[in-house]
């Protein structure tokens, strides 16, 4: 296995989990846009474009929430980021969801997406406990 590092340091198995949920984010968002781009036969726009937006969004706000939470020394300050993940976590799910009712030929990938969602969480659990 390698191991990543920051720093010279190495980073942590959620951190690196986060990183892929990035990319794989901003990869599906790219692939969605130009289904959900062109207006509607009624003129107005496809809203599940927005929700491209916002998983691309959650996810990169993962990994500075995981180095904010990692680097506080007092219990306080890391439960403010961890209940942040969390939330971030359960909308990029929510989000994903939204997207697979949506009418574009990218939506088969975002099983894909919410199944790494959930190895995360599992990382998550674990990761709690040791800090």
């Amino acid at each position: 296995m390698n191991t990543v590092y920051r720093h010279n340091k190495p980073i942590s198995p959620i951190h690196k989990k986060a990183l892929e949920i990035f990319t794989l984010s901003s990869q599906i968002s790219k692939y969605l846009v130009p289904d959900l781009a062109p207006l509607q036969s009624n003129g107005n726009e496809d809203p599940n474009i927005y929700f491209t937006g916002d998983i691309v969004q959650q996810s990169n706000s993962l990994v500075p929430e995981i180095v904010q939470a990692e680097s506080k020394v007092f219990s306080e300050d890391r439960h403010k980021h961890l209940i942040s993940i969390s939330n971030l976590t359960n909308l990029l799910y929510k989000n994903c969801e939204r997207l697979e009712s949506s009418h574009s030929n990218g939506k088969e990938f975002l099983p894909i997406l919410r199944n790494e969602l959930k190895k995360f969480k599992k990382l998550q659990h674990i990761w709690m406990l040791t800090l």
